[in-house]
């Protein structure tokens, strides 16, 4: 069955149109709180809420714990949280469900919902399915003396912040690091400065005064421009984005050139196949740079493609039983140390392979010969009336033969914006850019 609402992460749009509203948002939570208890009508439930730092967040958390309350579900509420840290948070507090009110990388005037499972896990088709059914049924409360209760956890990030600290070796230290550290005016504002002062390391922090509207705002893992510079500026060892829910890393090494998430993905997956503690081999998508494959090859590390997305690459590694994937986002999932793509966590993986090498960043990705990548993103009103209209489609055709045998094209709409994204790939970075530039016009 096809989704009405629920997109490739969760439900996102802009804040006051579409269903991002208060009235639907309010149905939505009593649509999961109902399930839940149609699950087992005899059992308590407990549903986790946490958000990032937009000012629409205020709104939707007080209409989701309403929905979940006239469903008789009980709410902790856990105020501005890490993606990441609702994974986790959802499998310490043993809730049935856990909740995140964020739109990722998107501006401020854009909000959505994600959902984790007990296991710390995106919720499955089925559940999807199950929420979007009842939606269609009429909210009935239950009696007032089975409502759902709302309690505050005002000690979520403390918690997190140690589990992440957990995560990076006893016996290494970050004392002999310099670090810029770009939290995006996001969710990541009040953990990710503890996690790492905390690890001894030498902090130059910007863009963690969030106000509601400045979330991603020219910063963070989409715009790492000012962090590059500063990196340089300050004389640091690196720099760190992520982005503004925190699942997305982004770095830049002490010549302030970006590693973006393929590079990432190359360093963790190779220092865990030195130290035979890489199981199995490795999960990119589609947009996977075809010189990290190569690497990967050369190295003799099993690597395959999943669609693009998080959810997939995730869905591949279970079926697998792999343990590390990621994307060139910056969305790096390792299973071995959570259960989820983790900024924060695959930022400590690196540091530490930094640490036991005693090697730069820059020196760390030197065996990795990436392809020239155009990357072209356009906005467009309807996606799938683009990718079917039949000129566009011969435009593709035409592009590929010109690319013929060296070089990769990649078109899609994005699962969590109105755009056409449109990737090429290949050995020359001009013809690269001109058949891209050819084929947004055609779209335009």
């Amino acid at each position: 069955m096809s989704k009405r609402y629920f997109g490739t992460d969760g439900i996102r749009g802009q804040v006051g149109s579409g269903i991002i509203t208060p009235d639907f948002i309010l149905k939505l939570g009593w649509s999961v709180g109902t399930v839940l208890k149609r699950s087992d009508p005899n059992d308590e439930h407990t549903v986790i809420i946490g958000k990032d730092t937009r000012i629409s967040g205020y709104l939707f958390e007080s209409a989701l714990e309403a929905g979940l309350s006239s469903a008789g579900v009980h709410v902790r509420l856990l105020g501005p949280m890490p993606t990441p840290a609702i994974a986790y948070l959802t499998r310490a507090f043993r809730a049935d469900i856990g909740i995140v009110i964020s739109a990722s990388h998107n501006p401020y005037y854009d909000n959505g919902i994600k959902f984790f499972s007990r296991a710390g896990l995106k919720i499955d088709d089925a559940m999807e399915l199950a929420i979007e059914a009842m939606m269609d049924e009429p909210l009935k409360m239950v009696d007032s003396a089975y409502l759902g209760k709302a309690v505050r956890i005002d000690d979520a990030p403390g918690r997190y912040i140690e589990f992440c600290k957990s995560t990076f070796p006893n016996s290494l230290s970050l004392s002999k690091l310099k670090m810029v550290l770009d939290c995006a005016n996001g969710a990541t504002y009040h953990i990710a400065p503890h996690v790492f002062e905390e690890l001894g390391a030498e902090l130059n922090i910007i863009n963690n005064y969030p106000d509601g509207f400045n979330i991603n705002e020219d910063c963070g893992s989409t715009r790492p421009e000012r962090l590059c510079k500063l990196v340089v500026a300050e004389g640091a060892d690196l720099g760190i984005a992520f982005d503004g829910d925190g699942d997305r890393l982004i770095m830049v090494d002490h010549l302030g050139h970006i590693v973006d998430g393929d590079s990432l993905l190359y360093i963790i997956a190779k220092h865990a196949h030195e130290q035979n503690q890489l199981q199995g081999g490795v999960v990119g998508t589609e947009m996977t740079n075809l010189g990290v494959e190569h690497a990967f090859q050369q190295a003799g590390i099993p690597f395959i493609r999943a669609k693009v997305g998080d959810r997939h690459v995730m869905s591949m590694l279970k079926e697998q039983g792999w343990l590390i994937g990621g994307e060139g986002s910056g969305h790096l999932i390792c299973l071995d140390a959570t259960s989820t793509g983790d900024g924060i966590v695959a930022a400590l993986k690196i540091l530490a392979v930094i640490c036991e090498n005693n090697k730069t960043l820059h020196e760390l990705q030197q065996a990795l010969l990436k392809l020239p990548q155009t990357l072209l993103n356009i906005k467009v009103s309807e996606p799938k009336v683009v990718l079917q209209n039949l000129a566009f489609q011969t435009a593709i055709k035409q592009t590929e033969q010109s690319l013929g045998a060296n070089g990769r094209l990649l078109v899609r709409a994005s699962g969590t914006e109105a755009l056409i994204r449109i990737m090429i790939e290949g050995h020359d970075a001009a013809l690269n850019q001109r058949l891209a530039e050819n084929l947004a016009a055609v779209i335009q």
